[in-house]
């Protein structure tokens, strides 16, 4: 599986993303935004996932896979 982290514009976006992701049975928790990573708040999912995610309708600000502890970007919104 990989792991990546969704980070979010609001603490609410965050909360909605989550409780997808418990709906689809992927494993996944809330957690402090890393350090090494930026983000317009504070709160991330951290998520585990070999499976395509279906993303519209989220708020999600940036997308990251996390490899032996760096982040690479794999995805950012358009949104200002």
């Amino acid at each position: 599986m990989r792991n990546y982290i969704a980070t979010f514009f609001s603490h609410y976006d965050a909360l909605n993303f989550f409780s997808m992701t418990k709906e689809k049975n992927i494993t996944a928790k809330i957690i402090p935004v890393p350090r090494k990573v930026s983000a317009s708040c504070g709160t991330c999912v951290s998520f585990n996932t070999d499976s395509t995610i279906d993303f519209t309708g989220y708020e999600i600000e940036a997308i990251y896979i996390e490899t032996d502890g760096k982040y690479s970007e794999v995805w950012v919104s358009d949104s200002d």
